[in-house]
């Protein structure tokens, strides 16, 4: 059974940082894009990051590169989202996903129906 859990969520003020972490089980990565995508109350939720574990291509929104950097520990089948200089608008709920990557990554890597397997979400509130 494939399962998704992300962990390393919590509080903090901003310029702090976080470390999340999403471990598959069921699955391994090398076949597989991880995308990190969040959602806060009243809103869609938006693409955050992407790897590709196959060939360790990233992917990031605007609004995080130079601040967020993904990446993909195979031998321990998690991938990471290392979140620096956190904002209060990078308070969300993180959701962790997976997708066969077979598609065009670099266009299609914030394409939320692509996502085959979902994590439950951790909690990311950034205080001012």
């Amino acid at each position: 059974e494939v399962h998704l859990v992300e962990s390393g969520g919590g509080s903090v003020q901003a310029g702090g940082s976080l470390r999340l972490s999403c471990a598959a089980s069921g699955f391994t990565l090398d076949d597989y894009a991880i995308g990190w995508f969040r959602q806060s109350p009243g809103k869609e939720r938006e693409g955050v990051s992407c790897i590709s574990s196959s060939d360790g291509s990233t992917y990031y929104a605007d609004s995080v590169k130079g601040r967020f950097t993904i990446s993909s520990d195979n031998a321990k089948n998690t991938v990471y989202l290392q979140m620096n200089s956190l904002k209060p608008e990078d308070t969300a709920v993180y959701f962790c996903a997976a997708q066969p990557g077979s598609v065009n990554l670099p266009i299609m890597w914030r394409a939320l129906f692509l996502y085959n397997y979902w994590g439950q979400g951790t909690q990311v509130t950034v205080s001012s």
